[in-house]
């Protein structure tokens, strides 16, 4: 059996049938993570030779756009799992390394700090040495799995360098570390994307991934194509899911006294239309963003950029036009499209986000640099 078959009958068995409790009830999806480690999802990105997969972004994207087509929050805990085991698999131990291929392992990242907020690359969360120890202290805005994760990608500034950033490899377990206040979300309301608070944190100083003050290198080289690119598939993945849900809606219903569906009115097909394109052309620019960095071509952060912003658009207009041709019908929870249309919402304004994104792109259009 293929990935993608294991990864299909547990979409259909555990993911999809949770799907609507996940949401209604802010529960954070732990079946299905439990069941994708279980099978080795967890895993897909980890080295061979760990005991993981050993795949690449390409198999990651298709996993993550077919599990948001069911559940966009369990999407986002995975999505944020595989950034988190991006790192871990180049500069942590092997003994979380072995953890993450064997499915015992859920790590994610933890970067926007109340103080610089969506600008994730300049922390304001500090480290100081002591010991043989290192000390942490910041504030996070939103922190994807927070209080279920086993470990964190934690930034802050560095401890005694220069530089922007330094990343550490925070146990969820530690003495210092807590959730303020529970994740209660417009959208993606399964990810438990709550603040976390870290206060005179104490970690081995061999947890710095990294070197201290080299942590933007990392975010941006390393994590950056990985987390906008499986976010673009988690828009991917709900916009499937909003024309699949409105297609099936607007032919099956009919307007009685005309003796027709919905479907025949020219007005309702020139919508839908509209938005199968839109979410065409976003998966051509994911497609193109992934052969870009596999060919390792010159253009790839620019589509790096492009990616996430474009398809974060496109799940807006996509998701809105779904409610718009489902009329009254959209708002019910039953039919499902007022769900995905709450969890489009998030992919423009998580960091960086979209203006954010226009911003950047402008910069190197304009041959300007982009963090200057």
């Amino acid at each position: 059996m293929t990935y993608l078959q294991t990864l299909e009958s547990i979409v259909t068995t555990t993911i999809a049938p949770a799907a609507q409790a996940t949401d209604r009830d802010s529960a954070f999806p732990r079946a299905a993570i439990q069941t994708l480690g279980e099978a080795g999802l967890l895993g897909l990105v980890s080295a061979k030779d760990m005991g993981g997969m050993g795949l690449g972004l390409s198999e990651a994207a298709q996993v993550i756009e077919r599990i948001a087509k069911a559940c966009p929050s369990t999407a986002m805990v995975v999505t944020m799992h595989y950034c988190g085991t991006t790192v871990i698999e180049k500069l942590g131990t092997d003994v979380t390394r072995r953890d993450i291929a064997a499915g015992r392992h859920l790590t994610t990242l933890a970067w926007s700090d109340t103080g610089s907020r969506s600008h994730f690359w300049a922390p304001v969360g500090t480290a100081r040495m002591e010991g043989g120890d290192a000390v942490l202290d910041g504030s996070k805005t939103m922190v994807t799995s927070a209080g279920e994760a086993d470990s964190y990608v934690w930034s802050t500034g560095p401890a005694a360098a220069e530089g922007a950033s330094t990343l550490w490899q925070v146990d969820s377990k530690l003495t210092g570390l807590s959730e303020p206040r529970f994740f209660d979300g417009l959208g993606l309301r399964g990810n438990r994307s709550s603040p976390m608070l870290a206060k005179s944190l104490r970690v081995p100083a061999s947890a710095m991934l990294g070197t201290d003050g080299g942590g933007f290198d990392i975010m941006i080289g390393t994590v950056l194509p990985v987390f906008a690119t499986l976010i673009a598939s988690c828009s991917i993945g709900l916009m499937e899911a909003s024309l699949e849900a409105s297609c099936a809606h607007v032919s099956g219903n009919k307007l009685e006294h005309l003796g027709s569906t919905l479907a025949d009115l020219p007005t309702i097909r020139a919508y839908i239309a509209r938005a199968r394109i839109r979410a065409d052309m976003a998966r051509t620019l994911r497609d193109d963003t992934l052969s870009a960095l596999a060919a390792g071509r010159p253009d790839a952060m620019l589509r790096v950029m492009e990616v996430k912003a474009a398809c974060a658009e496109a799940a807006l207009e996509v998701t809105d036009t779904a409610m718009r041709v489902c009329g009254g019908a959209a708002f019910r929870k039953d039919v499902g499209i007022e769900r995905y249309f709450r969890d489009a919402r998030a992919a423009s304004i998580m960091a960086p986000t979209s203006d954010v994104l226009y911003d950047f792109i402008g910069k190197a259009v304009c041959g300007m640099p982009v963090f200057g």
